[in-house]
């Protein structure tokens, strides 16, 4: 069966989509006339600064491109859906967002990623601009290992410390310490009730059984660590909490950011009745809630579900997270 979308041509949405983002904040994006999979903020770049340069593939809005603006990310490389994007638009937006101090690329730890911004780096050292790279590791169900962890929704948290870090002026050897130390100490986790549908097919990306749900699912439709009956909210946010708090072992008394994330599909007040049950279970470990985000930050497209971040908060993190930003589709300060 079909899905049914508000689109014109399937191949042509991610494209149409920029056309509609750019008409909707002009006042904080522009599009090189020669690159139109690079999007740059308006107000963020600036002579000494170091540039942030994120992205990946579309699918995820607000990620990647929502979060590009003063005070976050410089400049955002796009994808078509679920996938990389090319090396060239990477080197565009760095290009255009280089104000001499180097660039630093942040994206989530995946092989397509991963080959094209490493030569969009390779291009940018030939035109004599320095370039390093930073991976997001968040996704605890991916892999016991942290380097070969999946970046999810963690990103957000991630991005945040490090555009802070930049927006600061401080050296690329400073912020790319900062983007380590952030994703070092941020942890998601999943859980998805149903499938999505890519714009060019219409059809389910896979099959999960109505009254059964996916734990640890990736945002690109990857398994999960398992498959069982759909349980309660309370249930679920236990599920999720219990391998969470093991992972990150804070100390009582210590502080976190949580963000209780829709996969595309889920609803405010079903995201609210989970983060009470997070907010009784921080509480309860003796962890201080610095900073709660609930909504639709990095999505699947239209998969129901949702994940859950903690980042563990330390003295240096928290000016970074509370630092103020203006991008198109996140405001703080």
């Amino acid at each position: 069966m079909l899905t049914q979308k508000l689109i014109n041509d399937g191949n042509a949405a991610v494209d149409e989509m920029l056309s509609g983002i750019l008409a909707a904040h002009s006042d904080h994006l522009w599009r090189p006339d020669h690159a139109p999979r690079a999007v740059i903020a308006r107000h963020g770049p600036r002579p000494g600064k170091v540039a942030l340069v994120i992205g990946g593939g579309s699918g995820h809005e607000p990620t990647f491109l929502g979060y590009v603006g003063k005070g976050l990310a410089d400049a955002c490389a796009v994808g078509n859906v679920f996938a990389s994007p090319p090396p060239q638009p990477a080197v565009d937006a760095a290009l255009a967002a280089n104000g001499g101090a180097g660039v630093l690329f942040m994206y989530g730890n995946y092989a397509g990623d991963v080959m094209n911004f490493d030569m969009a780096a390779e291009l940018l050292e030939m035109e004599g601009v320095e370039a390093r790279t930073v991976l997001t590791t968040d996704d605890i169900a991916s892999s016991p290992t942290r380097e070969k962890r999946r970046g999810v929704a963690g990103n957000v948290f991630i991005f945040k410390a490090a555009g802070a870090a930049a927006d600061l002026m401080l050296p690329l050897d400073e912020v790319e310490r900062i983007a380590r130390h952030a994703n070092a100490r941020t942890f998601t986790m999943g859980v998805a009730l149903s499938s999505c549908s890519l714009p060019q097919t219409r059809r389910p990306s896979f099959d999960l059984p109505i009254g059964e749900m996916e734990i640890g699912m990736g945002i690109h439709g990857e398994p999960g660590v398992r498959r069982g009956p759909l349980r309660p909210a309370d249930d679920v946010g236990d599920e999720i909490m219990d391998a969470l708090l093991t992972e990150m072992n804070a100390a009582r008394g210590d502080k976190v950011a949580v963000l209780v994330n829709s996969l595309g599909a889920t609803p405010l007040m079903e995201l609210y009745i989970l983060h009470a049950r997070v907010a009784q279970r921080l509480a309860h470990a003796g962890l201080t809630v610095h900073k709660a985000l609930v909504g639709l930050y990095c999505t699947s497209l239209d998969m129901a579900g949702a994940s859950i971040t903690l980042m563990h908060l330390d003295d240096e993190l928290i000016p970074l997270i509370d630092h103020p930003c203006d991008c198109a589709m996140f405001r703080q300060g």
